[in-house]
């Protein structure tokens, strides 16, 4: 596909989804891509850490692509930075505090002078191709979240990236509601919008009601540590935190490498002015520890994050004990229900106390909820809805939310959908290829490779091998060794290799040597029903053949 007089809406990921944003506009034969995020992976990606988009469709036409344009600095949106940018060979375009954080991205990789990373200041606007961008600043749960104004020869389009509605935000200055209203008065043909909280009923909230909430809760607590789990990328909880510390006589300890590279980008880029100076971890662990205030990662549930190893006690310098405060100032996100339930689990056996945004008021999402849709919809006016960034049943709900608000028309796309927003728009035009890829290791692997696949079976099914030793004649020379990892057979294992092991030299006396490959096939469906008869299962099962020379 290559965009002819006309205006293309093409996403590659984070429809359908919430995470790995990529979305593509196709015009006179050019493409400008927004955003190039990363999710985390779950369980059906044993022993992988990191998902990236599957670029294949832009990377065919790479030649066509003038850059990348970022709205604002979570791992969502450009996480799969360093792993794809420099294959695509186009300059990226951020503004300060994102592409501070870029910037330390690429050092760490490598790649500073492989790809240009060019700084644009807040509102301000470039052009590539028939694309015009303007940064528009809206609130969100990092600094410098924004909005993209992208003129075209066919229309406007305004591209939301994340936001929400901020009445007290601590950082930045969002676009006002007039700001928001000139810009629909201007003519939009399309809001392409995030989805994610479109299910909450009431607005998202404030980060200086949240300030008030912590500093309520901390306030209370006159002996004891208190550790408070969010985002690293949250400055202005940082920011909230702080003053917390300031305002209750506790000095502020910061446990996460995130912690330390998002505090240091803020500081550079002019953010984070009044943060008070943070103690070490050594020093904390020699204070009262009432008047301690540890700010860490792992809301989540990460295991490799500082609260999961405060948790279960393998930190090496912050120890926590009966009568110490874990507050987690963050969203549960769905997926992650059973990681951050057993790091609270833990905490709870050691007589910690737990305080969640259910318990007290120290959490606002960053993400906008009806109301806040309601409202941007009346402000910008579009003809054209293009739900994006949330789960199917999110984007279906936006799209209703939409129409109710009086937009004409809206359509819901998946990943690789290739929608023309003009002429005569919004009609789907094409699946486009899409797909995941996977980090694994050093290693970039497609999703549905053999490496995954063969993984599963091993994870759900075990392994086992078989050694079988024969003599210059082809004749078995020993008893077959069986080995077996994994296999659900723990007090008659010895019974049962012993079996297997019987099964192997049956079927290697009776099979043909000369024939090596259909030899070892009968030798390994031998050692894996003997498997299944005991188990229920079909190992992963090996075979090797070893050839004993004559003495001659």
């Amino acid at each position: 596909m290559k965009p002819g007089k006309e205006l293309i809406f093409l996403p590659l990921g984070g429809s359908g989804e919430i995470g790995m944003n990529v979305n593509l506009y196709g015009c006179n034969g050019k493409w400008v891509m927004v955003d190039l995020g990363m999710t985390f992976a779950d369980p059906s990606y044993p022993g992988v850490d990191l998902v990236l988009p599957d670029l294949s469709f832009i990377e065919e036409r790479a030649k066509d692509l003038l850059g990348i344009v970022l709205t604002h600095g979570h791992e969502d949106h450009i996480g799969a930075i360093p792993y794809l940018a420099a294959d695509l060979g186009v300059p990226l375009y951020a503004t300060p505090f994102t592409a501070g954080l870029i910037r330390k991205k690429l050092d760490e990789e490598g790649l500073s002078k492989e790809v240009k990373l060019h700084i644009i200041p807040m509102g301000g606007t470039l052009q590539l191709g028939d694309f015009g961008f303007r940064y528009v600043a809206l609130a969100h749960s990092i600094p410098e979240g924004n909005a993209l104004v992208i003129d075209t020869p066919y229309g406007r389009i305004f591209h939301t990236g994340d936001w929400k509605l901020d009445d007290g935000p601590l950082l930045g200055n969002p676009a006002s509601a007039a700001e928001l209203t000139a810009i629909g008065d201007s003519g939009v043909l399309a809001m392409v919008g995030d989805s994610t909280n479109v299910f909450n009923t009431e607005a998202s909230g404030s980060e200086t009601d949240v300030r008030a909430g912590l500093l309520k809760v901390v306030k209370a607590r006159k002996t004891g540590r208190v550790v408070v789990t969010t985002f690293a990328s949250n400055a202005a909880r940082l920011a909230t935190l702080g003053f917390v510390a300031k305002e209750t006589g506790r000095h502020l300890v910061l446990a996460g490498r995130s912690m330390d590279r998002i505090t240091q980008v803020a500081k550079a880029t002019g953010y984070l002015k009044d943060m008070p100076p943070t103690l070490s971890w050594e020093a904390a662990a020699n204070m009262d520890p009432g008047k301690v205030l540890v700010l860490c990662t792992g809301a989540q549930g990460e295991p490799a994050a500082a609260l999961s190893r405060i948790a279960d006690g393998s930190h090496p310098q912050i120890k926590l004990e009966k009568g110490d405060l874990v507050i987690y100032s963050s969203k549960q996100i769905p997926g992650n229900e059973l990681a951050i339930g057993r790091v609270q689990n833990m905490l709870a056996t050691r007589g910690i106390e737990v305080i969640t945004e259910k318990q007290a008021h120290v959490h606002v999402s960053g993400h906008p909820g009806r109301p806040e849709l309601e409202a941007m919809y009346e402000w910008i006016r579009p003809e054209i809805a293009i739900p994006v960034h949330g789960e199917r049943r999110h984007m279906e709900e936006h799209a209703k939310v939409a129409k109710a608000a009086g937009v004409k028309k809206a359509m819901v796309p998946i990943n690789g959908s290739a929608i023309r927003l003009a002429p005569d728009g919004p009609k789907l035009l094409s699946h486009e290829k899409v797909g995941r890829l996977l980090l694994d290791g050093d290693v970039i692997l497609p999703a549905d490779g053999i490496t995954i696949i063969e993984r599963r079976r091993l994870m759900m099914n075990g392994f086992m091998s078989a050694t079988i030793v024969i003599d210059a004649k082809g004749k078995l020379a020993a008893i077959p060794r069986i080995v077996a990892h994994g296999v659900p057979v723990e007090e008659d294992k010895t019974d049962f290799l012993a079996e297997c092991a019987e099964a192997a030299s049956k079927a290697a006396k009776q099979g043909d040597s000369s024939k090596p490959e259909k030899y070892a096939e009968g030798i390994r469906l031998a050692v894996r029903r003997v498997a299944r008869e005991w188990t229920g299962k079909k190992p992963v099962t090996d075979v090797q053949v070893v050839r004993l020379q004559s003495a001659g």
